[in-house]
């Protein structure tokens, strides 16, 4: 059997960069020594306090090493060697320049920018020439950004392999990153690439704070962040808004967001979700339970995805702010929500107009609220084909949440009787009222009435909006009568109709067309019996 031995010398590899904590450390106590200790440096320009030696000497090490590290990062030289030489030459220069400003200007060193923003100014395509200039702060040595936002700004591939390696070397300090609207009026597959390449960039960074909305996603959209969503495990706001999430979109969001431990808000908003993309989502929410803040409003939403809603956000014990708006919940979704909201006592803004919720599911969520704890500050229920029959469970939900500051149930059929039993229950106390919308409700005369009654009795109140209702001209004049102290907070009453007479000409319309119907009915039930006779 043959020899195998290799004889020939070995090569050993040793990586000097990066240095460790300990090396870093070791680093800023000598710093701090040279700084504050007797030396002919210290002679010639004054020697620092022990705490402003200390101060400058951590800045120092922090501004050396990520410009090396950027050096390393886009120069690897194999060893790191010359990495070490360029964190060794800025902290020696960096010395000097601290000194030679004296003890008195090292205290207090200039704060460093932490936002960097694009998005000003308008809507606009960018390609590589313009990136570089774009970004060219975001390379300076010792940046401190740590929230960037590139939205209303279009990336071609270009300004997206200009933009790459820059985020990579900023992905440790990182925090906030807003990329919503991003590849606007880019062909599918370069967004989809300029995606990929954004996303394995940030790959690994701590953000406590993404925005990918306006970005038409669609499933394609959400796995070419995949890389990024898969590796965040910080994560506390996600924003998914205006992005095409379908089914399969919502799916593959539940799919590739696996750490939501951390999530406070979570945000989508005018998408396709649909009753199964709610299910999906809904698994999302079910592993969120520090959720503080929800908005799944103008999804296509149904009975059935609403109640997989509801029961997933039991879990959410700390929630403040619900928005599900412009969803078709339906009763059974509405009742499905009640037996969550009973449970939550932090919600203080709750948006739940246009859900098509009917009177049995507003009564329900009515009841709910008023035995919750919540102290609710914001309530919307408008467009829900409310009536009077729900009108006494509002009341009296509303009648305990004293620190309410805006209602809303517009486009509701609550008419007068309705609205007089809600606007009595606001009367007294409720102190920080300041909003109050009943418009299109069919109220006449006595429910402005009341409800300027109300207004009248709140200091600091700002805006009823009674308009597109069938208020009379004596009602309207008497409501201005009563608020002429404050005549501002009476909104604009150019939608009422004082005659009511479109309403009452479709009525009276029904009922010529009902008499009609049924004097026809009896004519052919007479005409069956009639014999026809040839002597006649």
């Amino acid at each position: 059997m043959a020899d195998t031995h290799d004889s020939r010398p070995h090569t050993f590899s040793i990586k000097l960069w990066p240095p460790s904590l300990p090396t870093r450390q070791s680093l800023i106590d000598r710093m701090t020594n040279n700084l504050s200790s007797k030396t002919i440096f210290t002679d010639k320009f004054g020697a620092l306090t022990k705490d402003q030696a200390t101060e400058n000497a951590k800045r120092i090490e922090d501004v050396a090493f990520s410009a090396a590290n950027l050096h390393y990062e886009r120069e690897p030289d194999g060893d790191g060697g010359s990495a070490v030489q360029l964190y060794a030459r800025e902290c020696s220069k960096l010395i000097l320049e601290v000194l030679k400003k004296g003890p008195k200007a090292a205290a207090s060193p200039p704060p460093r920018e932490t936002v960097f923003d694009i998005s000003r100014g308008k809507r606009a395509f960018i390609e590589a020439e313009e990136a570089e200039e774009l970004l060219k702060p975001l390379k300076e040595a010792g940046n401190g950004y740590t929230k960037i936002c590139f939205s209303n700004r279009s990336f071609g591939l270009g300004a997206a392999r200009v933009a790459e390696p820059i985020l990579a070397s900023l992905r440790d300090q990182l925090k906030v990153v807003d990329l919503s609207d991003f590849v606007a009026g880019r062909p599918e597959v370069e967004a989809l690439e300029v995606m990929n390449i954004f996303s394995d960039a940030l790959r690994g960074s701590v953000l406590s704070s993404l925005n990918l909305s306006d970005n038409a996603l669609g499933e394609k959209g959400v796995r070419a962040f995949g890389t990024l969503l898969k590796s965040l495990s910080s994560l506390e706001e996600l924003y998914l808004m205006n992005d095409g999430i379908s089914e399969e979109a919502a799916r593959a969001v539940s799919e590739l967001i696996p750490s939501t431990e951390k999530l406070r808000v979570l945000h989508f908003h005018n998408n396709m979700t649909g009753d199964e993309g709610a299910v999906a989502i809904s698994e999302v929410v079910k592993r969120s339970p520090l959720v503080v803040d929800f908005r799944c409003s103008s999804t296509r939403v149904g009975s059935g995805g609403g109640v997989a809603l509801s029961e997933a956000l039991e879990g959410c014990a700390r929630m403040e702010k619900l928005d599900l708006r412009d969803n078709m919940f339906g009763p059974e979704g509405g009742v499905s929500l009640s037996k969550t909201l009973s449970s939550f006592s932090h919600l203080t803004e709750v948006y739940l107009s246009y859900l098509n919720l009917e009177d049995e599911g507003a009564k329900a969520i009515a009841n709910a609220l008023k035995e919750s704890a919540s102290p609710i500050e914001v309530l919307e229920m408008a467009g829900n084909d409310i009536t009077v029959e729900a009108a006494s469970a509002i009341a009296a939900c509303v009648a305990v949440k004293q620190e309410l500051n805006k209602l809303n149930l517009s486009e509701n059929e609550l008419k007068d009787e309705g609205c007089v039993q809600i606007a009595k229950s606001l009367e007294d106390d409720h102190l920080k009222l300041q909003y109050i919308d009943m418009s299109s409700n069919y109220i006449r005369r006595a429910g402005a009435r009341a409800l300027a009654q109300v207004v009248i009795k709140k200091e600091g109140f700002k805006l009823l909006n009674i308009d597109g209702n069938i208020i009379s001209e004596e009602g309207v004049e008497e409501v201005k009568e009563m608020l002429k102290k404050t005549p501002e907070v009476l909104g604009s009453l150019d939608e009422n109709d004082p005659d009511g007479e479109e309403e009452e000409e479709e009525d009276d319309e029904e009922d010529e067309e009902e008499k009609e119907g049924e004097g026809n009915d009896e004519l052919e039930s007479k005409l069956k019996k009639l014999e026809v006779n040839e002597d006649d």
